[in-house]
């Protein structure tokens, strides 16, 4: 079979960081659809970097573990 995209598991295998001070994690929920992106967002320009398509929680889980995030801001 062809395969577009990779797993996300072989992709983000390693834990990685993001710069708090310039950047804040953001789950991005769309009122409409239910689709939630998790990313971060960089509070002075108002930039949102989208990272993981979040479709359960063991997707959330996986996202908080890999960039070592404890709690995220819902934003609409």
């Amino acid at each position: 079979m062809f395969h577009l995209f990779k797993n996300n598991q072989e992709k983000h295998s390693t834990q990685k960081s993001y710069d708090p001070s310039t950047q804040k994690p953001i789950l991005r929920c769309s009122i409409c659809t239910g689709e939630q992106v998790a990313g971060f967002k960089d509070p002075h320009t108002g930039k949102f970097t989208d990272i993981m398509l979040i479709r359960d929680e063991k997707d959330l889980q996986s996202f908080k573990e890999i960039y070592g995030v404890e709690e995220l801001t819902k934003e609409y």
